[in-house]
């Protein structure tokens, strides 16, 4: 009896879509094999007696937020490596011409010494909150149950590096030109020992051992990473007072990509929530145990800064329109 066999036009699990996949479709979704099995997401011997399986089980699969199927999730952005690359690239030729312009009219020599004072106690030492940050980001796309939403971990995860890099880059420059200062030798003292700081850091301690996949998320993405960034835009604002567009435009620059970090987060909530009420009271209930530990950081981080309490008021209610915008 003769058979013919007729090829797929596509991958089975976009072949539901009935159209053409995008390329982005093609390169980000179905890419992880963790969630096939639930006693062996690494398939690695001693299986399901693994401890990496055991963890997985736990804080993935156990987690109280729930999907029937994580790989339906869509990035907003829809972004994937080959524009991220092109796209940051742009970003950074911008930021070095934007460095490049304030070398040559000698901007760093004409601060103030007021100014530059801040900028010691409270820019330079957030290369620590950076690195922070990219652990967390790290962690999400190490366990996110989709290949969807890891791709969008990493591209967070690789912004945060980006400024990581760029905090150093200006401790440096400023070192140079004020060598009489403490740039470069006492923002780890200031990261771990000042008042301003400890807010943030006992928050992002506490993020990094917050193992459920779903609790991390909404920890980091809808919260600490949140608070962090309305502490960066209140300083962007009191570097304008003190004549410092350079910080003000890397702030801007900085800002951009958290922009992008909350399009996909509220993107994923939204999912979440729409399959599962059991998600929304889960989601609400992580924002509600996170929140205050993220006030009491934005509070002393921003009473530290000239604008005081006014910054730390701004900063709060920009959280606060955030998590509102969400609608759990």
């Amino acid at each position: 009896m003769n058979s013919k066999v007729t090829g797929m036009k596509t991958w089975s699990k976009l072949a539901k879509n009935k159209r053409r996949p995008s390329e982005y479709e093609i390169v980000t979704t179905n890419l992880q094999t963790r969630h096939r099995h639930r006693d062996q997401a690494y398939e690695l011997s001693p299986a399901p007696d693994l401890s990496m399986n055991e963890w997985y089980r736990k804080y993935v699969f156990d987690s109280p937020l729930q999907h029937d199927d994580w790989e339906e999730f869509r990035d907003p952005d829809a972004l994937i490596y080959r524009v991220y690359t092109r796209n940051q690239d742009a970003q950074e030729e911008f930021i070095d011409g934007v460095l490049s312009e304030h070398n040559e009219i000698g901007h760093d020599q004409d601060l103030q010494p007021e100014w530059l004072t801040v900028l010691e106690e409270m820019y330079t030492p957030r290369r620590y909150l950076q690195t922070a940050l990219q652990m967390s980001a790290a962690y999400i796309l190490q366990v996110a149950p989709a290949s969807t939403i890891t791709a969008c971990a990493g591209f967070q995860e690789g912004d945060e590096f980006r400024w990581l890099q760029r905090v150093a880059y200006r401790t440096r420059e400023l070192q140079m030109t004020h060598p009489e200062r403490g740039f470069s030798k006492n923002e780890r003292d200031h990261w771990e020992n000042s008042p301003a700081f400890q807010g943030l850091r006992e928050l992002m301690e506490k993020v990094l051992i917050a193992y459920d996949w779903g609790e991390n998320f909404v920890a980091s993405n809808l919260v600490a990473k949140v608070a962090a960034d309305e502490t960066l835009r209140e300083l962007a604002d009191v570097a304008r007072s003190f004549r410092d567009p350079l910080l003000a435009s890397l702030a801007e620059n900085q800002l951009r990509d958290s922009d992008r970090s909350r399009r996909w987060s509220a993107e994923l909530v939204k999912f979440c929530t729409d399959a599962k009420s059991e998600n929304k009271t889960a989601i609400k209930g992580w924002i509600e145990a996170w929140t205050p530990l993220a006030k009491d950081a934005i509070t002393a981080y921003c009473l530290a800064l000239p604008a005081g309490e006014i910054a730390a008021k701004s900063a709060i209610s920009r959280m606060e329109a955030f998590h509102r915008s969400l609608e759990i």
